[in-house]
């Protein structure tokens, strides 16, 4: 097979941000995953977790949601801020009906963000919040002068106001969020959005709008809200997960480590699916955008399923194996075929919950075979994607991005038992191999457990080679490979 890649072609800049990632106060996903306490014997600084920060550093997180999903709609931010002994605690009455101590508030999100070097994107509580509660939090977090909320945070230890980077206005509007109709939320979001201040002209707050239910082809809450809303937003969201739930949702998700190969294609067949999502959410946005000033955020992505025995249900926790992984760089391949519109996207969770990047368990961390993915990928991060013709595989994903004269090249071959080997042509401008990885492993259901920390990781790849222009690639069965060149 030959591809054709199309490399002095200026293609679109793959945004950073498209690797972004999503906690909710949900499990285990902050109290334990990310935040310990000060007094933890955890190592920690200011009850961060000093493990899961540094590896998130090396993953290079552009931006963090924070506090939900569908906490959001539940959280109250006063009760997050002030000394700890004060703070409100709330029922988490979405996720295990646990108690939610406020100890992780809004303080503690802007440290840990800063920490791992991340911008913030928030979510606004508009499903039992107000107006005035979301205009109040945001003059706490960015009033630079004399007001009350900013003499307020000042009070609580922050002289100087954060920068916020990303703002959504609710979350899933059409389910847990509300159940509402898109015309009821579409005019709620231009009440919202018309109130949210802008306190510092050169870095103005980004503003997300509610977008449709991926998985339910919701195609008429985009076409409701661009039509009615549109001119307001700045990026519209999108929810879609591989969930392995058919039959109208009566088939349980299964087990994210025990599955047959029947499972193993239909979960691909459903990440694959994002590309039509996308595409059909696209050409509805070009009818009343076509200059694309909207973009499209899929804030929430990535596999669902059924949560580990012994575990709390509402935790969702599920382990992560190589199919995870061949899941996150299937999508992040199409989010990049797509980066004309699609600017922003965060997996679904960062630590513990779904397909996360991190396992905790008391003072031990794994990294997961998912976590890897976003290693392989990192060239790709700002880069102009590299558009390519010719006949794919059949059961392999690609895309490939250029940046500061390299070109970057990631596969994945999903087929569980044949080897594919494909020619890259129209590189005539480079000469050498710097970089090539391969996440691959013996059994599909490989992960990383705490016993076995290293099952699922990155390793060389031997096996491409670059001669006159012509990259001559032979991807294993079930594996995932990033070739670099200069």
């Amino acid at each position: 097979m030959t591809i054709q890649l199309l490399t002095t072609k200026k293609g679109s800049q793959i945004s950073k941000y498209i690797y972004g990632q999503f906690s909710e106060h949900l499990g285990n996903g902050i109290y334990g995953g990310i935040f310990v306490g000060k007094d933890s014997r955890i190592p920690n600084v200011n009850g961060i977790r000093k493990d899961v920060v540094a590896a998130l550093k090396e993953l290079h997180v552009p931006v963090v949601r924070w506090p939900g999903g569908l906490f959001a709609d539940t959280y109250h931010w006063r009760g997050g801020v002030g000394p700890n002994e004060n703070r409100t605690k709330i029922v988490n009455v979405h996720w295990g009906d646990n108690t939610e101590t406020n100890s992780f508030g809004t303080h503690e999100y802007f440290d840990f963000i800063n920490q791992i070097g991340a911008a913030a994107y928030l979510n606004a509580n508009i499903g039992s919040g107000s107006v005035r509660e979301m205009t109040d939090w945001i003059e706490y977090m960015t009033m630079p002068g004399e007001s009350p909320m900013s003499n307020l945070r000042r009070h609580n230890g922050r002289t100087d106001p954060w920068e916020i980077k990303f703002f959504g206005i609710g979350n899933e509007a059409w389910g847990g969020g509300g159940h509402m109709r898109p015309e009821y939320y579409s005019d709620l979001y231009r009440q919202y959005q018309s109130f949210l201040q802008q306190y510092d002209p050169e870095h103005p707050i980004y503003k997300v709008a509610v977008g449709p239910n991926g998985n339910e082809d919701d195609y008429q809450w985009t076409d409701t809200v661009m039509k009615l809303a549109g001119k307001y937003i700045d990026g519209l969201g999108l929810h879609y997960y591989a969930k392995n739930d058919t039959d109208g949702g009566t088939r349980p998700r299964g087990s994210a480590t025990d599955f047959d190969e029947s499972e193993w294609y239909r979960t691909m067949s459903q990440a694959l699916y994002m590309d039509e999502v996308i595409a059909r959410n696209i050409a509805i946005m070009d009818k009343y955008d076509p200059q694309k000033n909207v973009d499209l955020i899929v804030d929430e992505w990535g596999t669902w399923f059924d949560v580990e025995k012994g575990t709390n249900p509402g935790f969702l926790y599920q382990q992560n194996t190589l199919r995870d992984a061949l899941v996150a760089a299937i999508t992040l391949n199409i989010f990049h075929h797509h980066a004309d519109r699609v600017y922003m996207a965060n997996i679904a969770q960062m630590v513990n919950v779904l397909q996360a990047m991190l396992l905790t368990k008391g003072d031990q961390m794994i990294k997961t075979p998912t976590y890897y993915i976003f290693i392989m990928y990192r060239q790709h991060m700002g880069a102009e994607a590299v558009e390519g013709f010719g006949k794919v595989p059949n059961r392999v994903s690609y895309s490939a991005s250029q940046k500061d004269g390299k070109l970057t090249i990631s596969l994945a071959n999903y087929d569980l038992q044949k080897e594919q080997t494909i020619d890259f042509r129209g590189m005539d401008d480079f000469t050498e191999i710097i970089d090539s990885t391969i996440l691959t492993s013996y059994r599909m259901n490989d992960c990383n457990t705490f016993n076995d920390p290293d099952r699922v990781v990155l390793e060389k790849f031997t096996g491409s080679q670059l001669v006159d222009g012509q990259l001559q690639m032979t991807l294993p069965a079930k594996s995932v490979i990033t070739v670099t060149i200069r």
